[in-house]
């Protein structure tokens, strides 16, 4: 009895050694800036202090030809993307906003939580319509739950989607109350450090598109490292931040505005400070870090040709309104057949449909005729059907990528080259982003600390391989929807 208690010990011991041999960082950090293209590591290089963009490129591995492999290129998808490393095909978030059954969705909206730190919608939030899990989840269920895993945005996309749904806290700000919240998903109160952030960092003006909120969001991620004690226990932890502002200030004053420098120099100065609090915090070659995007964004039609350059704008949401006018008189009926806009994506009323005994093959031909003529409009895509649809096979992959079957449009509009989803207004001097175009799909990823190389690479790499990069790295399971490939020269091994 005594010798099988001894060998039952002596088995256990060499159990949690093994455990204990599995070599992982203190930390993991993930840092996302919303709407980087990925040339202004080099656009905006010479002004970069030392510390900041400068010292990742130098010291860490850049994958310099990253290209996010669906479509549509837009923030949700793009934070959800990262982190589970798969497409909507698979993890469901089909944009920012998207219809199920004929009902719109937010993609974080849950009316079955409610706001922790505040009165308003804004806490209303939840990772529940995100159908995959994260790099924090599998993380969580490698350690049995005991890493711990934050994050942090302005955005509560940016902060709930990449954090995932087992995830510690998630905080996002909340431009009403001017500051920073959560909601009962994660916890019923905030905790007391963050209430005495929140109280030293009120303010009555919406931040988000400023470069304030850069350094606000900065701030948060450095407090909770500390009160959290991020890294200071004996499993690895993890931290995913997200920088709204940038996306904020894009979509206002485009890719070349002066606003648009003073962000990115902002940026830079508050992520040399960030890098040396993680020094201090974590120590140097003890945290693992990598810096990507959600995605980029085209240059501004009037700015475009202004130089001679093909540019113009294509709003969506106007030409559904035409189309519908269109159609309406066409099959003598009263309503709308398109039920809703998102990313150049048109959404069918099939109860509608139905109501009046139209067939839907038809009703998307007559609108690909109607729509066809205009020179912006390069295909109309019917995604049911994009595998037989007569496209380049580049972009029939990535519609197929970034098409859930409950979840995206009918109708993918994809426009000629150069085309904002937006205004092409005289007056007009933002941007946005959402094609699959290298303006929009190129974007930045460095990785940076624990047994990371240092290198660049120009091979084409992936959106979707960051997580399974990370997760190869930690030795845990990839996400359960993954589809990357780890990007194996990036780390010791």
């Amino acid at each position: 009895m005594k010798n099988k208690l001894f060998l039952l010990l002596a088995a256990c011991c060499i159990a949690l050694n093994l455990q204990a041999q599995v070599e992982r960082p203190k930390l993991v950090v993930g840092l996302v800036v919303d709407q980087m293209r990925w040339d202004y590591l080099y656009f905006y290089n010479d002004e970069f202090c030392e510390g900041g963009f400068k010292r990742l490129l130098a010291e860490g591995y850049s994958c310099e030809n990253t290209m996010i492999n669906y479509v549509p290129t837009v923030t949700a998808i793009g934070h959800t993307s990262i982190y589970t490393g798969t497409t909507p095909a698979l993890h469901g978030i089909a944009g920012n906003n998207f219809y199920q059954d004929g009902k719109s969705f937010y993609c974080c909206g849950d009316e079955t939580v409610k706001p922790v730190g505040s009165k308003g919608k804004a806490g209303l939030m939840s990772p529940r319509n995100m159908l995959a899990t994260t790099i924090g989840d599998q993380l969580r269920l490698a350690t049995n739950f005991s890493s711990r895993v934050f994050g942090v945005a302005l955005k509560d996309r940016a902060a709930i989607l990449p954090a995932g749904h087992s995830a510690n806290a998630a905080y996002w700000y909340d431009k009403e109350a001017g500051h920073f919240i959560t909601s009962t998903y994660y916890m019923n109160q905030l905790p007391q450090w963050l209430n005495q952030f929140n109280q030293q960092n009120k303010t009555t003006e919406d931040i988000r598109a400023t470069d304030q909120g850069v350094t606000l969001t900065f701030k948060l991620a450095e407090a909770l490292i500390q009160n959290e004690q991020l890294g200071q226990q004996p499993q690895t932890d993890m931290l995913c931040v997200s920088i709204s502002s940038t996306d904020m200030i894009g979509h206002a004053t485009g890719t070349r505005g002066k606003e648009n420098r003073s962000v990115y120099l902002q940026l830079d100065r508050d992520l040399a400070h960030f890098l040396q609090v993680l020094d201090q915090q974590v120590g140097p070659g003890n945290y693992l870090l990598f810096l990507s995007a959600d995605h980029g964004a085209v240059h501004n039609p009037n700015y475009l040709k202004q130089h001679h350059l093909p540019g113009a704008g294509f709003p969506a949401w106007e030409a559904a309104k035409e189309l519908n006018k269109t159609l309406a008189k066409k099959y003598q009926i009263k309503g709308n057949i398109i039920l809703g806009t998102g990313s150049n994506s048109l959404y069918l009323d099939h109860k509608l449909l139905d109501k009046n005994n139209l067939q839907r093959q038809q009703v998307i031909s007559d609108i690909r005729n109607l729509l066809m003529p205009d020179p912006r409009v390069a295909y109309v895509v019917d995604r049911q059907n994009v595998a037989t649809q007569s496209i380049p096979q580049l972009l029939r992959e990535r519609i197929i990528n970034g098409t859930h079957p409950k979840r995206s449009g009918d109708i993918l509009i994809i426009t000629t080259p150069g085309v904002v989803p937006g205004s092409d207004k005289p007056d007009y001097i933002g941007t946005s982003h959402g094609a699959w175009n290298p303006y929009d799909a190129h974007i930045p990823l460095i990785f940076y600390g624990w047994h990371i190389q240092h290198g660049a690479t120009a091979a084409t790499n992936h959106i979707v391989d960051i997580a399974p990069t990370i997760c190869a790295m930690l030795h845990i399971q990839q996400p359960n929807a993954c589809i990357g490939q780890a990007i194996t020269t990036a780390f010791e091994q």
